[in-house]
């Protein structure tokens, strides 16, 4: 027992920093219905704003932590406040894309301020240490836990003995009647997003001596508490904080026994999503606060206006410029033929978001697993090119069909935040073991050669691919135009009526699940394909998955046409603005992200154009017989 002291410690220090962050973002979840993917965001600009003021200005730290947290934090509160509200009535996956978008806003700024190199942040408080049972603990990590157990407490009170804590509770149960009373429920929402914004800040500002000045270290603060956030039920504070030092000292010991096993080496930082995952799967839905917003698919409704002809037309069009892209892009192909990639990536993310309304946060996972897999087959075992990316998708459905096991009985941010968790769990475990990347720095694959077309020449590569982007498209078309098709989008629409029509609504989410983790296979395939070499830091954790799906989102709501508009996003457009340095492209997308997920929300006044342009086109629904009797038609 002596032995685990030292651990215990200091999982405790870090599990109270998680638990602090944690009680902010469950505040301001169960008062606004959104959930803060950007709550990481504040800790990282508080941190930076303490390092600047006392490290760089030479201000007292008591003075620099007063600013940081209690002048910037609130500051920040309010700007989150008036974003969220816009975004109140939006489907989930809009409010997802409008907190990632302020996110990466954030997190660029900082890096066009103070630089993308990491700093290292001295601590401020007393290092002097005291032996209790002879392990030696340092005053700073004293102060820590006191202070969080502290803010925790006064936090409790407050909202169980001050009048706007009351009213805090009170907007969560039922705004409508609390606006009856005579007390604004946006002004009691400001001050719940003042306080979780400050205690963001609070920890910020603690934790940067332990992990250092790196913007996205930090703004993935909250990531870790995620764990916490799921074992107080996203609504309990006390259970939140106490599963936060829960899970810093289930995560410390797990370090301890583990030493050693390279395998097992990113466990640790996984067990907080560990927890997630367990916690979201064993408790019952209706013990989870109601999700606020629409979970909804809707490809089919966008470009209702369109006739088929004009469709085949548009089709025809677009394939023809994109045969002539080696003739006019020069020495930018490279870039197009990795744009064709991740259009069947994002395909495969498409059929799943825009036909039945899931949300998956881990298809850079299936990515990678296409990608390894394809490296395998074609040098291991010596398989032509095409039988390995064939391969490539098969073997990704499975890891598809186990994805599925959350959506049967989770949707829209909990399934999110379950596959955010599982994508951890992929990179920090699964991508170490010897039938993914395992300990060779790189993974290789060679180019295809079929008959006359040798792959080594980047314009045959670039056709052989769009070859194959091609046909995902017309299965994927095919697909969409079948019952199972009619069956995805009745899902995303009502899952009650699916299932009153007699059809297995978990048959459905397994199928769609594992279609999509097969292109995303065979997108993982093409890439690994095209660079000849990849490892497991090539961009497949399960941030990007956060970012495809924010690009995805933000392209359009039809089923093919937004992969394209993504995939020129995400890779050709990044190409052409090569005078914005890579931080400013992060702010300028952050940014462009957040203003598309408030504006269909009713923000820039134009709430009532689009309402307009809603009912036109259900009225044109109406008169046809394709959309508004798909629920029909699947049961």
């Amino acid at each position: 027992m002596h032995q685990l002291l030292p651990f215990v410690v200091v999982g405790i220090t870090t599990g109270s920093l998680y638990g602090l962050t944690g009680l902010g973002l469950v505040l301001t979840y169960r008062t606004s219905g959104i959930f803060n993917f950007a709550h990481g965001a504040v800790a990282a600009a508080a941190a930076y704003c303490f390092f600047a003021l006392h490290h760089e200005h030479g201000l007292s730290w008591p003075l620099a932590a007063l600013i940081s947290i209690g002048l910037l934090g609130p500051v920040m509160g309010v700007i989150l406040e008036r974003v969220t509200r816009r975004l109140a009535g939006a489907r989930v996956v809009m409010t997802i894309v409008g907190t990632v978008g302020l996110l990466l806003a954030v997190q660029g700024l900082l890096y066009v301020i103070f630089g993308a190199q990491t700093k290292t942040f001295a601590e401020f408080l007393p290092v002097r240490t005291i032996t209790i049972s002879d392990v030696r603990v340092s005053y700073a990590e004293i102060i820590k836990v006191a202070v969080s157990i502290v803010a925790a407490t006064g936090l409790w009170l407050f909202l169980r003995r001050s009048r706007l804590g009351v009213t805090m509770r009170a907007v969560v149960d039922n705004p409508t009647l609390l606006d009856m009373t005579g007390t604004e429920p946006d002004r009691v929402r400001t001050a719940a997003w003042v306080i979780g914004a400050s205690f963001a800040a609070l920890s910020g500002v603690l934790i940067a001596p332990v992990l250092g000045l790196d913007a996205a270290l930090l703004t993935l603060l909250v990531v870790q508490a995620f764990g916490a956030v799921a074992i107080g039920r996203f609504s309990s504070l006390p259970l939140t904080f106490l599963g936060g030092i829960a899970v810093g000292v289930i995560a410390s010991l797990v370090t301890k026994y583990l030493a050693g096993r390279p395998l097992f080496n990113g466990l640790p930082s996984a067990i907080p999503f560990l927890v997630l995952i367990a916690v979201l799967m064993v408790t019952p839905k209706a013990r989870l606060p109601r999700e606020v917003g629409l979970l909804g698919g809707g490809a089919s409704d966008g470009g209702a206006w369109l006739t088929p002809g004009m469709r085949r037309a548009g089709y025809a069009a677009g394939f023809g410029l994109l045969l002539l892209v080696p003739a006019v892009v020069g020495t930018r192909l490279p870039v197009y033929i990795n744009g064709v990639n991740f259009v069947v990536i994002f395909l495969s993310l498409s059929l799943l978001v825009r036909s039945s309304g899931q949300i998956s946060l881990c298809h850079a996972a299936f990515a990678a697993l296409g990608a390894t897999t394809f490296s395998h087959l074609a040098v291991g075992q010596g398989l032509s090119w095409p039988l390995a990316l064939l391969g490539a998708g098969l073997v990704t459905v499975p890891l598809g069909a186990l994805l599925a096991i959350p959506a049967i009985r989770l949707s829209g941010l909990y399934l999110a935040l379950a596959t955010f968790g599982f994508g951890i769990l992929m990179q920090s475990v699964v991508f170490n073991a010897s039938f993914m990347f395992g300990n060779e720095p790189f993974l290789r694959a060679p180019r295809p050669t079929l008959g006359p077309f040798n792959g080594a020449d980047d314009k045959t590569f670039y056709f052989l691919a769009l070859a194959v982007a091609v046909l995902c498209c017309l299965a994927i078309l095919a697909v969409d135009r079948s019952r199972l098709g009619r069956l995805l989008r009745a899902l995303g629409d009502s899952p009650t009526a699916l299932t009153t029509g007699g059809l297995s609504v978990n048959v459905t989410r397994i199928m769609v699940f594992c279609l999509s983790a097969f292109f995303a296979g065979v997108g993982g395939g093409l890439f690994m394909a095209q660079f000849g070499q990849v490892s497991k830091d090539y961009g497949f954790g399960p941030f990007q998955s956060l970012i495809w799906l924010a690009v995805l989102a933000i392209s359009g709501r039809t089923l093919i046409l937004p992969a394209f508009v993504a995939a020129g996003l995400l890779v050709v457009l990044p190409a052409y603005v090569t005078g914005l340095s890579q931080e400013w492209q992060s702010v300028l997308f952050g940014v462009t992200a957040l203003a598309i997920a408030v504006v269909p929300a009713g923000g820039l006044g134009l709430r009532a154009r689009f309402a307009r342009l809603a009912d036109r086109t259900d009225h044109r629904s109406r008169r046809s017989p394709v959309r508004s009797r798909a629920l029909s038609r699947a049961t």
